[in-house]
């Protein structure tokens, strides 16, 4: 029985140190871009930390070193837990969690995941993450705990495993020596995500002001409604967003045998209505979700990058381009089928009517995360708005169908069948899981570029069927898809187009160097999302032929 106990003890004892020791030098991103490749090179490291924490733990007095390893090991519990924060916000958004600012997004993350996969399943999901972190925090504490209660009983052999490590790391620092990329084999990760993240508190706060003071001062806020849009007087104004149409859908092969030719054909399409495009990029205010940031930037001229600007925004007054239209006279309408509740800031958007999931009538199937298909609501604006209107509309219709998990692929039917929906419940027979799909990135990228094709196909058909002469189309990508389709380290940009019959419209924006058609080129003109609102005042708040500008 003592043998079996003294080797049990040993097996504890490793093991408390191969988890130390993992949680220290796993990185905040795991697999290979794309391939969802594992990368266990990643663990093989040693950590300057254990080091340090061993060599402090030794010096202290006896009666302390137990609180001592119960606080190490809640620290370093917090930091897997921020790990993991980063891992997630890195395949999801593409960058890493604020602890100031990204809160609230783990909320919008919980209602994502209810809409795609069910209450039942969102529950569960966060059930089943709160006990691992529990699990996560117990474990780690008490193998802290064990190490030092071990080096305790056997100081010296504890100090020679010390100075052993010690040697080790400054060899392998001095050779540096590198198993996985941007993580030498002499780690002290776990050192420099805790600085970077005590760093970025206070530098998130003071941009935060800065933003503060932009809310309060609008170039724009004295100018006449009428004087900011006067060059589209008498035109409809269709905002068209396309759900994650971003930069990696025209560019990456995979994808762009897909999706260039659906622009094209769009463009064709369009082109024997008579329309012509002019296109260029943005960059994103977000990547990977978060749409309605992307629309607060490109509305309000307002860097948008968190929930709280967004809150912050929409709490004030800042005149966006619908209630600039609004305020000159147009009727504005918003189409925004992803809504399933009451949405308070389409007061401030200045929308006169708008339709979302639970008041536009549809009887069909959802497909997936969306809840209709794109040429749904795009025949819901034709009979309820557009074919109603008595004056000029401004209206913007998100269009959700390219929205994750790109399971169900919708396609387009006559106009005249589209009726309450129940025509497209074909559609959605036999389509994958999502956890099936994604299982394979060449066929989950595939799915994600035929839903933009089918996208596009919808907005510029009703376009080139319905739209009038003095139509004015405006189609942007509102974000880049998830990593898990760009892979890692993707541009943050989207492609916007303004399409129109009358040369006037596109001749006001002939210094913005835009390529004509539906494609941006390669090296064509990059502004941050933000900027566009100031622009298109700019280009079309004229008189007489005088450009307008803030005053």
């Amino acid at each position: 029985m003592p043998k079996i106990r003294r080797l049990l003890g040993g097996l504890l004892t490793v093991a408390a140190a191969v988890l130390i020791v993992a949680a220290l030098v796993v990185p905040d991103a795991v697999t290979r871009a794309k391939a969802g490749t594992f990368l266990p090179g990643a663990f093989l490291r040693v950590p300057i930390e254990v080091i340090l924490a061993g060599a402090v733990a030794l010096v202290l007095p006896a009666r302390r070193r137990k609180p001592f390893a119960v606080l190490a090991g809640l620290g370093l519990a917090a930091l897997v837990v921020l790990k993991i924060a980063n891992a997630g916000f890195r395949t999801v958004l593409g960058r890493k969690f604020d602890p100031v600012l990204d809160p609230p997004l783990l909320r919008d993350g919980y209602n994502a995941l209810t809409e795609t996969d069910g209450r039942t399943y969102a529950n569960l999901t966060v059930a089943l993450a709160v006990v691992a972190v529990i699990a996560l925090v117990a474990a780690l504490v008490l193998s802290a705990v064990r190490l030092v209660e071990v080096s305790t009983r056997h100081t010296l052999p504890a100090r020679r495993v010390l100075a052993g490590l010690s040697a080790a790391w400054v060899a392998l620092a001095l050779s540096g020596l590198t198993l996985f990329p941007n993580a030498p084999v002499a780690s002290d990760s776990a050192i420099t995500l805790a600085k970077s993240t005590v760093r970025q508190i206070p530098a998130t706060i003071r941009d935060e002001r800065q933003f503060a003071a932009a809310v309060r001062h609008d170039p724009y806020a004295s100018v006449p409604a009428d004087d900011l849009v006067a060059g589209l007087k008498g035109k409809d104004v269709i905002i068209g967003v396309v759900e994650s149409l971003g930069h990696s859908s025209l560019t990456d092969p995979q994808m762009s045998a897909i999706v260039n030719p659906a622009l094209d054909a769009a463009n064709a399409k369009l082109g024997r209505a008579g329309f012509h495009a002019r296109t260029g990029w943005l960059t994103s205010s977000t990547y990977g979700g978060g749409s309605w940031l992307a629309h607060g930037s490109f509305q309000s001229g307002l860097w948008i990058t968190s929930q709280r600007r967004y809150d912050e925004m929409v709490s004030g007054d800042r005149l966006t381009l619908t209630r600039a239209f609004k305020d000159a006279g147009w009727q504005t309408a918003g189409m925004e089928p992803g809504n399933t509740k009451d949405w308070p800031e389409a007061g401030f958007y200045g929308y006169d009517t708008v339709f979302d999931s639970r008041n536009m009538g549809y009887q069909g199937p959802d497909f997936g995360w969306s809840r209709m298909p794109d040429q749904f609501v795009l025949d819901k604006f034709q009979r309820e708005i557009y074919a109603k209107a008595t004056k000029p509309v401004m209206a913007e219709i998100t269009l959700t169908s390219s929205h994750e998990p790109w399971t169900h692929i919708p396609s387009m039917v006559p106009w005249n069948s589209v009726g309450d929906g129940k025509v497209f419940e074909s559609q959605v027979v036999g389509a994958p899981e999502r956890s099936e799909l994604w299982a394979d990135p060449v066929k989950a990228q595939a799915a994600y570029a035929k839903t933009l094709a089918y996208s596009v196909d919808s907005l510029t058909s009703w376009a080139a069927d319905y739209a009038d002469d003095d139509a004015v189309l405006i189609m942007f990508g509102d974000h880049q898809p998830m990593s898990v389709i760009t892979g890692r380290n993707a541009s943050h940009d989207v492609p916007v187009s303004i399409i129109a019959k009358d040369p006037a419209v596109l001749d006001q924006i002939a210094a913005w160097g835009w390529t004509d058609g539906l494609k941006p080129a390669a090296d064509g003109p990059v502004w941050r999302m933000d900027e566009f609102r100031d622009r298109f005042f700019a280009a079309y708040g004229r008189e007489n032929g005088m450009a307008l500008g803030p005053r």
